[in-house]
């Protein structure tokens, strides 16, 4: 039994998901005739109460079209300092939108209104970069699946109103922030200019993201789409499989949390973990004491058949997702109960 907890993004297509995909009706898309697509674009678009969505083969692509519509080059966003937009995206802010990045040392992947309204770049002078757009992930990949307080990032908003900024949402894992505090995804239609959300990591479909926002951004978002070589053909097959998690998988990432918090509990007790982070969502991060390395630990759970990730510096994270069943669970808590250095 391999059981690899390294990322979300490990799971692959159940076989009722498989069949729906099979059963798909498709067309080709980049004449916008993939009914399949279509019916996706839309229902997504109005779960976030926003005019339009266009299907994207990843996030980083659907990320890097929202940032080349809200800016010029020359321009610069104000991100966290742990943003995908900036440490995982290939330096694409400044490969395709020729943007430069102010990054703010928030808590834990977040950012507050007043570091916004701090950072923000006086518009008249001219030495400077002028500042165009704030963007904010929720969940934080790298700060442990920490979700942002839907009063902080209204209040990010009106900074934005009030600075002529554009807002964009990186909602990699927004369903897992939806589901754990029960929010509305229609109050963040509200908020940002534009959204994306991801269907490849806690929903369990083999690819795909959608990048949500009004009818003309979108239209322009095709074009970007275009450039950036993302136009697909049959991609129903695939709209299908984000049609399908969307109508069975999002309540059930309440199991995924669960279980990680299951976990975090387990590795608070353990004498060689020196600290675990707040876990609110899938993701777990934890710190290893000086004497155990970490490469130790790493070899350890491998013999187990037990695969996790690395942060470096004696940091290492566990996520928790789909193809992560509860007889798995119950071996990993075990493991890492009777396991010591």
């Amino acid at each position: 039994m391999e059981i690899n907890l390294v990322s979300d993004t490990v799971t692959k297509p159940t076989p009722e998901m498989l069949r729906y995909m099979f059963q798909a009706e498709v067309g080709d898309d980049v004449y916008k005739q993939d009914p399949t697509v279509n019916a996706l674009q839309a229902n997504v678009a109005g779960i976030f109460g926003m005019e339009d969505a266009l299907f994207f083969p990843s996030g980083t692509m659907a990320n890097q079209t929202a940032i080349k519509l809200l800016t010029q080059p020359g321009d610069q966003l104000i991100a966290d300092k742990w943003a995908h937009v900036f440490n995982f995206e290939g330096g694409g802010v400044s490969f395709n939108s020729g943007v430069s990045c102010q990054l703010i040392d928030g808590n834990r992947g977040m950012i507050t209104a007043d570091q916004v309204q701090a950072a923000i770049n006086p518009p008249d002078f001219y030495h400077s970069p002028l500042t165009s757009l704030v963007c904010v992930e929720n969940t934080t990949n790298k700060g442990g699946g920490a979700c942002y307080d839907l009063a902080e990032l209204k209040k990010i908003r009106s900074v934005c109103d009030a600075n002529g900024l554009k807002f964009h949402l990186d909602g990699a894992r927004i369903w897992n922030a939806l589901v754990a505090n029960s929010e509305n995804p229609r109050e963040y239609g509200k908020m940002f200019d534009t959204i994306s959300v991801c269907l490849s990591k806690g929903l369990g479909a083999p690819a795909g993201s959608l990048l949500i926002s009004d009818k003309e951004t979108i239209r322009k978002a095709l074009r970007i789409r275009k450039i950036l070589g993302g136009g697909m053909r049959q991609v129903g097959y695939l709209a299908a499989a984000g049609n399908y998690a969307l109508e069975n998988h999002v309540s059930r990432l309440a199991e995924d949390h669960r279980r990680a918090k299951e976990i975090a509990a387990v590795l608070q007790k353990l004498n060689w973990v020196a600290s675990v982070e707040p876990v609110e969502t899938n993701i777990l991060i934890f710190a290893l004491h000086s004497r155990v390395p970490e490469s130790v630990l790493l070899d350890k759970l491998k013999q187990k058949n037990i695969s996790i990730s690395t942060l470096g510096h004696g940091k290492l994270r566990i996520v928790t997702h789909l193809d992560y069943r509860e007889v798995m669970h119950s071996y990993v808590i075990e493991t890492l109960q009777r396991m010591s250095f």
